[in-house]
């Protein structure tokens, strides 16, 4: 069982906002994703940096933020707001989907990987959402 497992188990039984439907698997997920997305954009944003590709890195960074902070709001469960979270959420999909087009228009590994774990992101939210009632 991983470390994040372990915490999600030991968290209060009902943590977050009565009207959020999201079991902790799902929760899971979409943490990872974010994570993993976060860490690939702010490897790509560097990489494109040095490329001279500005406008690749500032997407990068701007999807590297968004996902940072919509993961560590997911990890806050007892503080969850239904609302504040879709707002979050809604942003950290479509903040990873501009990424993923913007790494798509060049062909290097780098953004070929970003783009990868913004999609896997992008999805991980939606399905999020979707479970939430409030897929946008």
């Amino acid at each position: 069982m991983s470390m994040m497992e372990q915490m999600m188990q030991s968290m209060p039984a009902k943590p977050m906002d009565a009207s959020m439907n999201v079991d902790a698997a799902m929760m899971q997920e979409c943490i990872e994703a974010c994570s993993a997305a976060a860490m690939a954009a702010t490897m790509c944003a560097d990489a494109a940096g040095m490329d001279g590709m500005g406008r690749c890195a500032s997407m990068c960074m701007n999807a590297a933020d968004v996902a940072t902070t919509t993961m560590r709001m997911m990890m806050r469960s007892a503080g969850m707001d239904m609302m504040a979270m879709t707002a979050m959420m809604t942003a950290c999909r479509d903040t990873g989907m501009a990424c993923a087009a913007e790494c798509r228009m060049h062909d290097m590994d780098h953004c070929r990987i970003c783009a990868s774990a913004c999609d896997a992101m992008v999805a991980a939210c939606e399905r999020m959402m979707s479970a939430m009632g409030t897929a946008a």
